[in-house]
């Protein structure tokens, strides 16, 4: 049997596939090596962290001020008392039994000695203060060596007339005869009037004691003796007004002058 031409053919081979191109891959570029950890200085600040150091540092200063500030307005107060006791004493017994010399409280943060026609007003501030970087005690070594020194409570000591306080004649004037600072080691300074025996600079000696305090009162209580009342000029009371009339404002009203403060203390 005969084969067909087709079948006796030579089978074509079968084409092989074009070769591919091979195609050129983006080059990947280097791995960025991590960034190392931030140190602890590197990051910043912690507001938080910042305000609790300011609390911990600054505000438990002043209130260790403030305590230290009452403890001396406590002990001022307990030597006043002592003093107007002694001077009663000796005043009744030597000159005039009609004098009266009393120390009367107030509240817990002002109490008041009253003597012949005086009235001296102790104060305690409330508040915690500082002064700029030239006041006397900030420029010594002893504030220098602890910040905390750099703050102070306060007392003030004014003298009014009795008869002001009294009739309650609102515009007559008090003054000023010194200002006590204590610091958180209860140390102290004061400036006022010159009748004052005012310290230097260094605190680091100035310790609040009862002979420190009553020598203070007593300074006080000796310029306000010292510096009487003075009538105004005629021509400054030729008239007044109704308002002053229903104040009790007298017609001839005194005035204090002559106290001065030392040089070097400013107000």
């Amino acid at each position: 049997m005969a084969t067909s031409a087709a079948s006796s053919a030579p089978a074509s081979p079968t084409p092989s596939p074009a070769p591919r191109k091979k195609t050129a891959r983006p080059k990947k570029a280097p791995a960025t090596p991590p960034a190392p950890a931030a140190t602890a200085e590197a990051l910043p600040p912690d507001r938080l962290h910042l305000i609790a150091e300011g609390l911990r540092e600054k505000s438990s200063a002043k209130q260790a001020i403030f305590r230290a500030t009452q403890a001396t307005f406590t002990l001022l107060r307990q030597v006043s008392q002592q003093l107007c006791l002694e001077l009663t004493q000796k005043v009744t017994t030597d000159a005039d039994a009609s004098v009266r010399i009393e120390c009367l409280p107030v509240n817990e943060m002002e109490f008041h000695i009253r003597f012949s026609g005086d009235l001296l007003v102790f104060v305690m501030h409330s508040n915690i203060v500082t002064f700029p970087d030239d006041f006397g005690p900030l420029t010594t070594p002893y504030v220098a060596a602890d910040f905390r020194r750099r703050f102070f409570g306060h007392i003030m000591a004014y003298n009014f007339m009795a008869d002001s306080i009294r009739y309650q004649r609102l515009n007559d004037p008090g003054y000023l005869l010194g200002r006590l600072l204590i610091n958180i080691d209860s140390h102290y300074f004061l400036e006022g009037v010159q009748q004052l025996k005012l310290p230097d600079n260094d605190m680091s000696h100035n310790a609040i004691t009862d002979e420190s305090l009553r020598l203070f009162v007593e300074s006080a209580m000796i310029a306000a003796v010292n510096n009487d009342l003075i009538a105004p000029p005629l021509p400054e009371i030729q008239k007044i007004s109704v308002k002053q009339k229903l104040e009790n404002q007298q017609v001839s009203w005194g005035r204090k002058v002559g106290f001065s403060f030392s040089s070097q203390q400013q107000f």
